[in-house]
């Protein structure tokens, strides 16, 4: 199967490089654009893939990978997504056994070196759809279009469009999608060597890589080069189609039948009524998605929520972005069919097929998908878009023959730059969200989780004008709403808090953490039989929900309800064991009330549990004290202030157990220690009085 060198490779102004020396360059470049982010944070998605997904902990059954989606939720649950990636989790499960928890350098670093592996790896890739099989006599495939190989990859590897899936860890299952794809691809052409003899490998090879890249290639490539090859095409099809069906078959019975649940703020397109302007919106993302690929300026980690408002009728000036796509597809599709270069027509046929078929399943052409845009579903149909860019470069070199280094030169270094400036602000959630404003000032998601970040590092004044501006932007956006109300409420605005929170639960009566929110805001209004009614309707629609009952438990505390209290904080502990303010709770409840011995078995009980809580020691403590068990008192006490020591309640009670037990020195020391942290402890310096005028009277006595 020897080919033409391609026309305009030698025209493109990049040294003929061998092999190792390409793959060398490549790697280098996009590590040097992705770089920076190898120390970055967990950040948006990777908190719920990563942080919170349990199938990481070793501890965690290894089956439930296979069970679960990618965010760690059954596949049969109605609030899975469906999405059923267990090699991404294992892999991230990998990293954590390795660093031995979560610590974020060593996902990063792996993610950047799939990307500069992908990238290498790309010359290969190319080299075949450009310049087709080519062997030596000893067998080995050579490249016939080195530069045009090269300069695809290039460009290929420090495209700015990848930072979500290289910085972004959770990228992480588009980089294996990718890498996949080239071993299945390179895996089928291996089966196409020397005379392309149709042996047993022919058979295996195409089994193993069942995929539509490969069905084009074959028909586009393999077939118009050899009789042999052709006569058989029928059977390396079926194979083709026999394995796809296998794994459709295997993940459809892994998964279920049931679609996803998304709503309309995920993807407003696909909940249009009108069937016309629902088919004008997905088009205008894709021209969207397009000019990501041409022009990767404007990128933003999530376009929902009025990001892209929806074209509502034939006059918005934006159908002409549609037009000017569609144009282009056809001249392209053209181009590559009326052609009589076959290395052209070539180029532009895989381009435009690796394109547009690894976008088909983020087209919402077969099922509806969650989101708007996301530049990681990109991550390899910019293969396709290099390929043709590289064309296209090629083909300019030999019209335009003065400059084209420098124009090249400038085209790589603007990426580059680009590039490094973005993983840059992947490095952080602050900056992530923050980079989002200007490119998506409408879109509520962005207000939102720039007032969480903001709040999550306790600046809560600068959060509520964002959180504003969500609900703003967005009447129905119940968590904006929640958080809000939860900063409305420590600073002591309850009424409009509730009002917040009220209005959350009704767009979404299922909304747990909303109802409980409410309910804390009514019990501090007084309104105690609404916030019974409250917390109550959040168990219902969260049964294991700890914080619920340890919050009802204070209700019910504030009431009078003994019992009650008790009992709901004991729900609380058993769900959540390790629960420290209810466990501590039903100790002092107990001790008020006079229940000395239960509350002594109440706080030993939590400290098997919490062997190193304070709080609890000196609950305990306490109680103890009043049994007049006051060694062990003392050394709980002596604990808890050794855990503690600048607890200036803990020394002031220490001190009473001392005046107590009549270790009258000792007294006086922690009393004026708990003094000295605290000169406002209360009852702590009537208390020292009282212990300083027995001293007194002591000293007069043995005067």
């Amino acid at each position: 199967m020897v080919l033409s060198e391609a026309n305009w490779d030698h025209h493109v102004p990049l040294p003929k490089l061998g092999a190792a020396h390409s793959r060398i360059l490549v790697g280098l470049l996009a590590l040097v654009c992705f770089i920076n982010s190898y120390d970055g944070e967990f950040v948006f998605d990777d908190s719920e893939a990563i942080v919170n997904n349990k199938d990481l902990h070793p501890s965690s059954p290894l089956n439930n990978i296979w069970t679960n989606d990618f965010w760690g939720s059954n596949l049969s649950s109605n609030s899975s997504h469906k999405s059923y990636r267990p090699l991404t989790v294992l892999t991230f499960r990998m990293n954590y056994l390795l660093a031995g928890g979560l610590h974020p350098v060593g996902f990063h670093v792996l993610n950047i070196a799939l990307h500069c592996v992908i990238s290498a790896l790309m010359i290969d890739v190319f080299a075949i759809l450009i310049g087709g099989l080519t062997y030596d006599s000893k067998g080995r495939r050579l490249n016939q279009v080195p530069r045009s190989s090269l300069l695809a990859a290039l460009l290929f590897a420090v495209h700015p469009v990848h930072t979500e899936s290289v910085a972004g860890i959770v990228g992480r299952a588009d980089l294996l999608c990718a890498l996949f794809f080239q071993f299945s691809f390179l895996a089928y052409c291996r089966a196409f060597r020397g005379d392309l003899s149709y042996s047993r490998r022919s058979v295996f090879f195409p089994l193993l890589s069942c995929q539509g890249v490969n069905a084009a290639f074959d028909i586009l490539l393999i077939c118009n080069m050899n009789a042999l090859v052709r006569s058989r095409l029928v059977t390396r099809l079926t194979l083709l189609l026999f394995g796809g069906g296998v794994l459709l078959y295997a993940r459809w019975r892994i998964m279920g039948t049931g679609p996803p649940a998304f709503t309309e703020v995920d993807n407003p397109a696909s909940f249009a009524e009108n069937v016309f302007l629902r088919i004008v919106n997905y088009n205008y993302y894709y021209s969207l998605n397009a000019w990501l690929l041409l022009c990767p300026w404007w990128l933003c980690f999530d376009w929902s929520m009025g990001c892209v408002p929806l074209i509502k009728s034939v006059s918005d000036w934006r159908i002409i972005s549609l037009l000017l796509l569609w144009s282009c597809l056809i001249g392209l599709i053209s181009q590559a069919l009326c052609t009589q270069d076959g290395i052209k027509r070539r180029t532009l046929s895989f381009g435009l097929v690796l394109l547009v078929v690894p976008f088909l399943p983020a087209s919402n052409l077969f099922f509806r998908v969650g989101f708007v845009i996301a530049e990681r579903v990109l991550y390899l149909s910019t293969a396709g878009y290099c390929l043709i860019l590289s064309y296209a470069v090629g083909y300019s070199c030999c019209l335009w023959r003065k400059h084209k280094v420098v124009a090249m030169m400038g085209l790589l270094c603007v990426n580059i730059g680009r590039s490094a400036q973005r993983s840059q602000q992947w490095r952080s959630e602050q900056s992530l969200f923050t980079s989002a404003l200007s490119v998506c000032p409408l879109n509520a998601k962005v207000h939102y989780n720039v007032g969480k970040n903001l709040a999550d590092r306790g600046n809560q004044m600068a959060a509520v004008q964002y959180y504003r501006e969500a609900v703003r932007l967005h009447p129905r956006y119940v968590h904006a709403m929640n958080n809000l109300g939860n900063i409305l409420k420590e600073k002591n605005e309850l009424v409009e808090a509730e009002e917040l929170l009220t209005a959350a639960v009704h767009i979404q009566p299922d909304f747990a953490a909303a109802w409980m929110n409410l309910g804390i805001v009514q019990n501090s209004l007084k309104k105690f039989a609404e916030a019974e009614q409250s917390y109550w309707n959040a168990i219902k629609y969260r049964r294991k929900y700890p914080d619920c009952y340890y919050n009802l438990g204070r209700l019910y505390a504030d009431l009078n309800r003994h019992v009650d209290a008790l009992n709901a904080w004991r729900n609380a502990t058993m769900l959540k064991p390790d629960h420290s303010l209810a466990w501590n709770n039903m100790v002092i409840l107990l001790d008020n009330t006079g229940n000395l011995a239960q509350a002594e078995m109440i706080g030993r009980e939590a400290l098997v549990i919490l062997p190193n809580d304070h709080t609890i020691m000196f609950s305990l403590a306490n109680v103890l004290g009043k049994l007049q068990k006051y060694k062990e008192s003392e050394g709980f006490f002596l604990h808890s202030l050794k855990i503690n020591p600048s607890a200036a309640s803990c020394h002031g009670n220490l001190a009473v157990l001392y005046h107590r037990w009549g270790k009258l020195d000792l007294a006086k020391k922690h009393y004026e220690l708990s003094l000295k942290l605290d000169a406002n402890a209360p009852g702590t310096r009537e208390n020292y009085s009282m212990l300083r005028r027995k001293l007194d009277q002591l000293q007069k006595t043995k005067g």
